[in-house]
């Protein structure tokens, strides 16, 4: 399997830098898998495909501000702090930018002293290990001061926190948003229980192995980056009681995907577990859990271009995708969405 056969041409000017004025309006192309044919509509249409038949399962992450902007205690160079993993309290992983500019011992100054960070590791992979000192709630401090880590291709500042992040975010602390739930608003959510539609929660935490690209030809040989997720005992129960009664499991989200595929112990089961996930998804892929897809549109060449293909097939994610770039639909993040049924 290349990865060249997972590319397609997408205008920098369809690539989506700000967030739609409302959620549920924006483009909703959906995609049959029997027909292979299109239909477009807005997304607040989604209600119309879902029954009381199906269960829509949503990934409840939360994304915190990770991006924070220093610095160095003594020099005042500037110095740009991402957490990405959460090692204790007050200890986390980080990337620094520029990397080599802090050696162990040094601190990185945030408002005024008002939040501080002194490099204590640097790890084989390049990461550092920072140790913060403040006085309060350090959640508190974060949200005032952080800024949100918005994917590498949206070069606009985002002027409301909120916008990236899903109106159901409860828990966790992502560094990047489930973006196929960016388009549901409390409204469109109340309608489709109003209809019967179950909707279960599950959660899995984004981490900064979403934004790196694949970098062997050979898609095989791609080491999938891994993220901790977690599926309860009482959704397990539903989803497993659901999958025997014959109903739709619909995924929000490629985030919802690998979870549910990930806790899956064979064909329409599924267990209770808090763990670290490292699957890769690609067409061959037997599906367990997963019955159809809402989905945002992805990145040429990448890992979840191939999950979608894998639920369709590449032939069909291919020509939906030349048929959104033609319309002109927005794409990435903050772009329109799919529903492949």
């Amino acid at each position: 399997m290349k990865l060249s056969d997972y590319d397609f041409h997408l205008p920098d000017e369809q690539i989506a830098q700000t967030p739609i004025e409302k959620r549920d309006t924006s483009k909703l192309l959906v995609v049959d898998r029997e027909t292979g044919e299109f239909e477009e509509r807005k997304f607040y249409n989604i209600i119309d495909y879902l029954t009381d038949n199906d269960v829509l399962v949503m990934n409840n992450t939360k994304v915190i501000p990770a991006r924070l902007l220093g610095s160095k205690a003594g020099t005042g160079g500037q110095i740009e702090v991402f957490l990405i993993k959460r090692h204790s309290l007050n200890v986390w992983e980080c990337l620094l930018k520029p990397g080599k500019r802090l050696k162990v011992g040094q601190v990185v100054e945030f408002s005024d002293g008002e939040l501080l960070a002194r490099l204590i590791e640097i790890k084989e992979n390049g990461n550092r290990v920072m140790e913060f000192a403040f006085e309060g709630i350090f959640e508190e401090i974060l949200n005032r001061l952080g800024e949100m880590p918005l994917p590498p291709y949206i070069k606009e500042k985002l002027k409301n926190h909120d916008r990236y992040q899903t109106v159901y975010a409860k828990e966790g602390e992502s560094v990047a948003a489930p973006t196929a739930g960016l388009h549901f608003t409390p409204e469109l959510l109340s309608k489709i229980k109003a209809k019967g539609v179950e909707i279960l929660e599950i959660n899995l935490e984004v981490g900064i192995g979403t934004f790196r690209p694949v970098q062997v030809e050979n898609v095989l040989e791609h080491d999938m980056h891994g993220e901790m997720y977690e599926v309860t005992s009482d959704v397990a129960q539903k989803i497993n009681e659901a999958k025997k009664k014959g109903k739709r499991i619909v995924a929000v989200g490629t985030t919802s995907v690998r979870t549910l595929e990930s806790a899956a112990v064979e064909m329409g089961r599924i267990r209770a577990e808090k763990k670290e996930t490292k699957i890769f998804i690609y067409p061959g892929y037997e599906f367990k859990v997963v019955d159809a897809l809402i989905t945002n549109f992805h990145l040429p060449k990448s890992t979840l271009l191939m999950l979608v293909s894998a639920l369709s097939s590449r032939e069909l994610m291919l020509n939906a995708y030349e048929f959104s770039v033609e319309n002109e639909y927005r794409f990435f993040s903050f772009g329109d969405s799919m529903f492949i049924k």
